[in-house]
């Protein structure tokens, strides 16, 4: 027997979140309803396609194979939807852009709304993580890094743009504290920065990097720790775009230290057949890529 759409739409959610309650919740169904289509089509495709155990669901060797199928016959449904529709003029539906903070925060939004305002049919959904995001789960259609995760063949990855960073602290602090003339003043400051042991990419260790081994105010955090600087908690590490929008902090040792790091849009491979989610693509790091630049030329020294 021939498995029907929605049979594979169940097989699809679960595969995914590991959870009859997590993907009754994502399909609007109930759990219980959830785990008899899952019976079922277990017993249509004669395999077990999950080992279940208190710890949720997890794909079996034949549930692993059927998913690579599954995932291409979803593909192929939004294709033909989209062609169907005629989508060769706005953008329509919804689109999830997973991203670590600082750029969900202080970029996406506008670039974002410009994006919107275009395609008033389009749904964009911003998911603001500090941490990295799982696109084989689908937590979302596409994601912005800070480094380009490990070859893969189920992922392409594509530069965005270059970024800087700098030390930077409230203009308060600096006042009621010694001057700071080399990285080597900073031993006897507070400093601001990520919680050591949450630190999920190496590329934001940017103290380590510039050899400060105290953190006096943590958090994992990019936007906690710029309000905790903005309230004169002491030195830490800024984003140039975040800066020109920040009055009240002043670069420290400005014409000595800055970082440059970089975004990369991260997308599935099946995804670059799609014409919506590719013209989303480029408009996404086209805005990106202008409203880095715009932000980064009006820092103030």
């Amino acid at each position: 027997m021939t498995p029907n759409w929605d049979d594979m739409k169940v097989f699809l959610a679960v595969a995914r979140l590991e959870s009859l309650s997590a993907a009754g919740r994502d399909l609007k169904v109930d759990p219980a309803t959830v785990g008899r289509r899952i019976a079922r089509f277990e017993e249509q495709m004669g395999a077990p396609l999950f080992a279940k155990s208190p710890q949720g669901y997890a794909l079996t060797d034949a549930g692993q194979r059927l998913l690579v199928h599954a995932e291409r016959a979803e593909q192929a449904m939004t294709g033909a939807v989209e062609e169907l529709a005629g989508q060769s003029g706005n953008l329509s539906g919804t689109i999830r852009i997973g991203a670590p903070d600082g750029c969900a925060n202080f970029l996406l939004p506008r670039v974002c709304a410009k994006i919107a305002e275009a395609n008033p049919d389009l749904n964009i959904q911003i998911v603001a993580l500090p941490r990295l995001f799982n696109l084989s789960k689908r937590e979302a259609d596409m994601a912005i890094g800070v480094s380009a995760p490990e070859a893969s063949t189920r992922l392409t990855v594509q530069k965005i743009t270059d970024y800087k960073l700098y030390l930077a602290a409230a203009r308060g602090y600096l006042m009621k504290h010694p001057r700071i003339q080399s990285l080597k003043d900073l031993k006897d400051h507070q400093m601001v920065g990520y919680i050591p042991d949450m630190i999920f990419d190496k590329e934001l260790d940017y103290l380590g990097e510039l050899g400060i081994g105290h953190v006096n105010m943590a958090s994992n955090s990019v936007s906690v720790q710029f309000n905790a600087l903005r309230a004169g908690a002491g030195i830490g590490v800024v984003h140039g775009f975040v800066l020109s929008n920040a009055p009240r902090l002043r670069k420290v040792l400005g014409d000595e230290v800055s970082l440059t790091r970089s975004f990369y849009l991260i997308r599935h491979a099946d995804d670059r057949r799609l014409e919506r989610m590719n013209r989303f693509a480029d408009a996404l790091s086209e805005g990106l890529r202008a409203e880095v630049a715009r932000l980064e030329s009006s820092i103030p020294d």
